[in-house]
């Protein structure tokens, strides 16, 4: 089956206008997830779905593809599926641009996994690690059944308890890769706005949940971090560099 990866990036964003432009170690933050994302499935094959010239001139000069898609977009998701009805391809992998640490190997496995598996939507997840804050906002938490059929995914810390002896050892977190066919994309456009439970969360994969689809959650590689906001820039280059090093 022939795979792609849309990275959705918007300039405009509420939170840190300008992220995907922003310098990590030199170069901008979208060519770190571009490259990386070229590592699991060829250059040839990586796409930038923005709203933005700036950004498509960086990945053009780069040697990737732009996909020049709506400012109105309301989600990454809805501008991947808009991205998606202009190429071609049987599974189509949405890799966030502000995960600059993304592992090739996780996009890969996100392939294989939706190659055996088309009916299901795949998305990663880690641990989270001894230094992260389970209750903060910025961090999306997934609870799974037990074969691992995502549940729900929250901003607050799940999964909850009543007794202390029942609390958990750890916690799941997102890992924004995720895989989907045009199909599913194009229902999830076709919605035609955010759900209720997505636009309480704002998380947008909340949606497929309206959809009837089923979400499986594959364990990623650990370590990931996002820039969600400016403070998190120095972090992650530090994680960057550490990398470099190794």
């Amino acid at each position: 089956m022939r795979a792609c990866v849309i990275i959705p990036a918007r300039y405009a964003s509420t939170r840190f206008p300008g992220k995907p432009l922003v310098e990590l170690l030199g170069k901008p933050m979208i060519l770190w997830v571009a490259e990386l994302s070229a590592r699991a499935v060829g250059q040839e094959h990586v796409y930038i779905a923005t709203e933005d010239e700036r950004i498509a001139d960086v990945a053009r000069e780069a040697g990737f593809q732009p996909l020049m898609t709506s400012s109105e977009a309301l989600t990454g998701t809805d501008r991947l599926s808009e991205a998606a009805s202009m190429i071609d391809y049987d599974i189509y992998v949405n890799v966030q641009g502000d995960e600059p640490l993304v592992e090739p190997a996780d996009i890969r496995r996100c392939i294989e996994l939706k190659t055996e598996q088309p009916e299901m939507i795949f998305n990663g997840f880690c641990w989270i690690g001894a230094d992260e804050d389970p209750t903060s906002v910025n961090i999306p938490k997934v609870i799974t059944t037990e074969d691992g059929v995502m549940v729900y995914m929250s901003r607050t810390a799940l999964p909850g308890f009543k007794d202390p002896k029942y609390a958990p050892e750890r916690y799941m977190k997102q890992v924004c890769i995720y895989g989907f066919s045009g199909e599913e994309l194009a229902a999830y456009g076709a919605f035609g706005r955010k759900s209720t439970l997505e636009k309480a969360e704002d998380i947008e994969i909340l949606r497929f949940l309206e959809l009837g689809s089923k979400i499986f959650m594959y364990e990623c590689r650990p370590g990931s971090l996002a820039v969600d906001v400016e403070e998190d820039v120095a972090k992650v280059e530090a994680a960057l560099q550490a990398r470099r090093s190794l």
